[in-house]
């Protein structure tokens, strides 16, 4: 009889991900290159800026519609210079209510406007934006996403786990799939796991498979959601 993985067994669940994807070699090269902090220590505030923009319009949205228009993002929105947004005034911002080269939404542009001033503070208190990202503890991905949630504007929940993603910042996204593997593997987390005591579970087990693995928490998190739920393609799988 098959033995059921536990919260510390995470060679079960990457078998039954290379089993799925056809191989261990399939699964490798399903996973993203590993994060390199190096690289967003270096990151321009306004490239910062930009991608917790292109988060926010992404949630909830069709994130195609996004990608298509974001040219016009970054032309409306001054290359999201975030000296320039922090200074401009309230006759800018109501123009980009009506801007079609954007998604219209008012309450997300001004998130924009007061994220601005988040990665402004950022960079005061830290030298940069990315700086402060990148030095934060390795093993506190929860901690982190608690000062996004905080500190900044609409970047709760899954969509500052993008915004680290996309950043570039190790760390997991709790999929329904990641979550699915999670609550197999034997932890005892609600199936929307939002609480702090869920949160604190989750991610000292990915502490525990990071330690016996040496493998970074976006690929730990790949590697979930491959191994459970629907088949879908690397493409598709957050």
């Amino acid at each position: 009889m098959a033995r059921k993985p536990g919260p510390s067994d995470f060679a079960v669940i990457k078998a039954r991900a290379e089993a799925r994807k056809g191989g261990a070699r399939a699964l490798a090269s399903a996973l993203p290159p590993p994060p390199d902090p190096t690289a967003l220590r270096a990151l321009p505030d306004d490239r910062v800026l930009a991608e917790m923009t292109k988060r926010i319009f992404c949630a909830g949205f069709v994130w195609q519609v996004i990608e298509t228009k974001w040219d016009g993002f970054e032309a409306a929105f001054s290359g999201f210079d975030p000296a320039f947004l922090t200074t401009a005034d309230d006759t800018f911002w109501d123009r980009l209510t009506a801007d079609p080269r954007i998604v219209r939404n008012g309450a997300k542009i001004m998130a924009v406007r007061a994220n601005a001033h988040f990665v402004r503070e950022l960079a005061a208190e830290h030298g940069s934006a990315g700086r402060f990202l990148a030095d934060w503890p390795a093993d506190d991905a929860v901690g982190l996403l608690a000062v996004l949630e905080r500190r900044g504007s609409r970047l709760g929940g899954m969509t500052g786990q993008y915004l680290l993603r996309f950043l570039g910042r190790d760390g997991f996204v709790l999929t329904t799939d990641v979550v699915t593997c999670l609550r197999d593997a034997g932890l005892d987390i609600a199936p929307n796991p939002t609480s702090r005591r869920d949160l604190a579970l989750i991610q000292t087990t990915f502490n525990r498979w990071a330690a016996e693995t040496g493998l970074p928490f976006a690929h730990l998190s790949r590697i979930c959601a491959m191994s459970i739920g629907e088949n879908r393609t690397a493409d598709a799988t957050h």
